[in-house]
């Protein structure tokens, strides 16, 4: 089967040719993986292409170690409610569901590796703000170097997979084992930690996005996905390129991270509901103190609170546990 190679690749197969350093190599070569055409003809080329950009990394890796530095590093500060980061295989469609998702603005195209550094974006869920961040993505044998340090710093992780793809549990198997090697466990809700796993080893809560659900065989491949790691995570099924499942993927996020929104009011005067206080499950009333400023919680004479099911503005202790959508009244 002829390759048909486009002069997109022929483009950057020159630019490979003509260049001096291994940055400009390494670019190039990824360039060329990024735009050679997808069929039989091309998979001994892409193999190759793959195998050179792997070489190339080690190098660069060994090269960088013998000069005391430490390569590419990416550091997204929190913002928001918040960090929740996007991971996934090639062409899942990772940042097309952080553009449905958010107001960002990320390259969408047909071939992987698209995305080559972390993008943050802003989620709304009704009254606060979520931070997406869409990152590379992993495959067998590679993740980039400075991605785990990404994923450990965040709060809750979404792994997205292709429901068309045959390849679609390999392919997320291939997620949570690279990620289990460098000491960072995807994990569903409430999954306690491993004893046998390494000294030092992260769990980050995961919810698994089965994407692309408009596309022939999706439904039978969310039934295996299911099947697979439905007792371990929770999985919704959604398609970026229509917007179908986008409101109950906000709700999952906002799920997953297990948060609670504390409204305060000022004594005498209506609660402000515009912002609220956003908090870990299980908070206090001196927790929501703290949050408001580091001196109330010494100041603190007695609060109130209006609760569902309880009656409005009663007084409250410090260790008062609250609920998502509570008041509370501070005197100080």
């Amino acid at each position: 089967m002829p390759a048909n190679l486009t002069p997109e690749f022929l483009k950057a197969r020159e630019r490979l040719e003509k260049a001096q350093s291994p940055e400009e190599k390494l670019d190039a070569l990824e360039e060329m993986l990024a735009v050679i055409p997808k069929h039989k003809g091309t998979d001994h080329m892409q193999m190759d292409i793959k195998r050179r950009i792997s070489k190339l990394k080690q190098q660069m890796e060994q090269q960088r170690r013998k000069s005391g530095k430490h390569g590419y590093e990416f550091h997204v500060p929190p913002e928001g409610a918040g960090q929740v980061v996007i991971l996934g295989p090639p062409n899942a469609g990772k940042s097309e569901l952080l553009g449905r998702l958010t107001s960002a603005d990320p390259e969408v195209a047909e071939y992987p590796f698209t995305t080559r550094k972390p993008l943050p974006g802003m989620m709304e869920y009704e009254d606060i703000q979520i931070q997406l961040v869409d990152t590379p993505p992993i495959v067998k044998g590679y993740i980039e170097p400075w991605l785990t340090s990404i994923v450990r710093a965040s709060d809750a992780v979404l792994l997205v997979g292709d429901l068309s793809n045959v390849s679609l549990l390999e392919d997320i198997e291939a997620v949570i084992e690279e990620l289990a090697g460098h000491k960072t466990q995807l994990v569903g809700p409430g999954e306690g930690e491993d004893p046998s796993s390494p000294y030092g080893t992260v769990y980050k809560r995961t919810l698994m996005v089965g994407n692309k659900l408009d596309l022939p065989n999706a439904s039978d491949n969310l039934q295996v996905l299911l099947e697979f790691y439905g007792e371990g995570f929770p999985i919704t099924a959604v398609s970026a390129s229509v917007s179908a499942g986008m409101e109950e993927l906000r709700h999952g996020i906002y799920r997953l991270l297990d948060i609670v929104r504390v409204y305060t009011k000022i004594p005498g005067k209506p609660a402000d509901m515009g912002r609220p206080f956003t908090l870990p499950r299980g908070s206090t009333v001196i927790d929501v103190t703290r949050a408001v400023h580091r001196d109330i919680p010494d100041k603190l004479r007695f609060a109130r609170a209006w609760s569902k099911g309880k009656p409005d503005g009663m007084m409250v202790g410090r260790d008062q546990v609250l609920e998502d959508g509570d008041i509370i009244e501070l005197h100080i």
